[in-house]
């Protein structure tokens, strides 16, 4: 059985402060299930970008890596960037298994966790 590792992968942005929901994302994860190694990675603006990340966790023994996709819905990004940085990656390590979660946002809890949070400041 391959060691596994979790990629959270965000777009990214110019603005650092950007980042500060996905860190807090990352870190609950990591105090969640502490076993579990959890890296953050971007598409670009910020670093590091998902190869880095990969081949970082790769050179540290992990032979399997899902990625977990921390965009809200499938676009163009998850549609054409993403799959071809998966097919690189698959392509350049093909001893390791990649594998690619769906949006985070399209998770059924997460669009509930939306409705409760919309519904709650309606109510306020």
């Amino acid at each position: 059985m391959k060691k596994t590792a979790l990629i959270l992968f965000a777009h990214g942005a110019r603005d650092p402060e950007w980042a500060s929901p996905m860190r807090r994302v990352c870190a609950a994860v990591r105090a969640q299930a502490p076993d579990l190694r959890v890296e953050l990675a971007f598409l670009e603006f910020m670093t590091p970008e998902l190869r880095e990340c990969a081949e970082s966790l790769l050179a540290e023994g992990f032979g399997r890596i899902v990625v977990l996709p921390m965009f809200i819905a499938q676009g163009g990004h998850l549609k054409n960037d993403v799959p071809r940085l998966m097919d690189e990656l698959r392509a350049l390590h093909p001893q390791a298994q990649f594998e690619l979660g769906c949006a985070v946002g399209e998770a059924e809890s997460i669009v509930q966790a939306m409705a409760t949070h919309v519904l709650a400041l309606a109510q306020a």
